[in-house]
């Protein structure tokens, strides 16, 4: 027999004679699947580390968020973007979708609740030392816009406060008067303050777990607001098993744990 065919004849032997044990082997991945949640911008990272953790605990689980205003994730939402979960900041947007039969009547659960602080630059240049200061000409004040939940909230306060005697009826229209600035979610208001771009923003309490080095005025309960937020899956959900499982991680004693880490009021003990 030629030598030139030896080597083709030698190599397939030589390869049955390898041991199993040796042989490389591809490991075997779990099908991929992507849960799509929207979700308010001030949940942004409590849920990014309680989407880590779903991941960990779901084999070839992706979860993808879209984080932003509840007023702006609604109206996508109106407008047929596809998601799995939708958690708001206030109930007025996911009553929208409730009256389109995007989420059944009674799917929504409220799994924290919020409340608003007035936030400073870490050297407070202004030199604010209580609310009244806020109605003080000149000073650079930024809320979220009236459309956003935190923007809605912000404003109930300042009416609230107008009409205690110490501030005076006319307080709100002071203080509004100083507004350089509506933002269209929360996340942008913290970071102006954080930056020195504004002298004040009106934020929630949860915001302040990010940025520790921001100064504080605190808001009295009797005229703070306190946000209940609802989450529920959608009536369309391309991956309503998965939708239905992170819903009850997030209202899990775990999932509210994380939840109180980034400063929020969980309603689970």
């Amino acid at each position: 027999m030629p030598r030139l065919f030896i080597p083709c004849l030698v190599l397939p032997l030589l390869a049955a004679c390898t041991p199993a044990s040796s042989r490389a082997t591809v490991p075997v991945q779990a099908p991929s699947r992507t849960l799509t949640v929207f979700a308010a911008a001030s949940l942004n990272n409590s849920f990014t580390e309680i989407g880590r953790n779903f991941e960990s605990t779901h084999a070839g689980v992706k979860v993808v968020f879209n984080f932003a205003g509840s007023q702006t994730l609604s109206a996508q939402l109106l407008q047929g973007a596809p998601a799995d979960v939708f958690a708001s900041a206030n109930h007025a947007e996911m009553d929208k979708l409730v009256a389109d039969g995007l989420v059944t009547q009674n799917a929504p659960k409220d799994f924290l609740t919020n409340q608003l602080v007035v936030a400073l630059p870490p050297a407070n240049p202004a030199g604010l030392k209580s609310l009244a200061d806020l109605a003080r000409p000149g000073l650079k004040l930024v809320l979220a816009d009236t459309t956003v939940p935190a923007g809605k909230y912000a404003r109930q306060v300042l009416d609230q406060l107008s009409q205690q005697p110490a501030y005076g009826a006319d307080f709100a229209s002071k203080v509004l008067a100083n507004v350089v600035s509506n933002e269209p979610d929360v996340e942008v208001v913290v970071t102006k303050v954080q930056l020195g771009e504004a002298d004040a923003g009106i934020v929630y309490i949860s915001d302040l777990a990010a940025y520790p080095e921001l100064k504080t005025l605190a808001i009295p309960a009797d005229v703070n607001v306190i946000a209940r937020y609802p989450i529920a899956v959608l009536t369309k959900a391309p991956r309503p098993d998965l939708a239905a499982a992170f819903t009850a991680y997030v209202l899990s004693p775990e999932g509210q744990a994380i939840l109180r880490k980034w400063g929020f009021t969980p309603i689970a003990p």
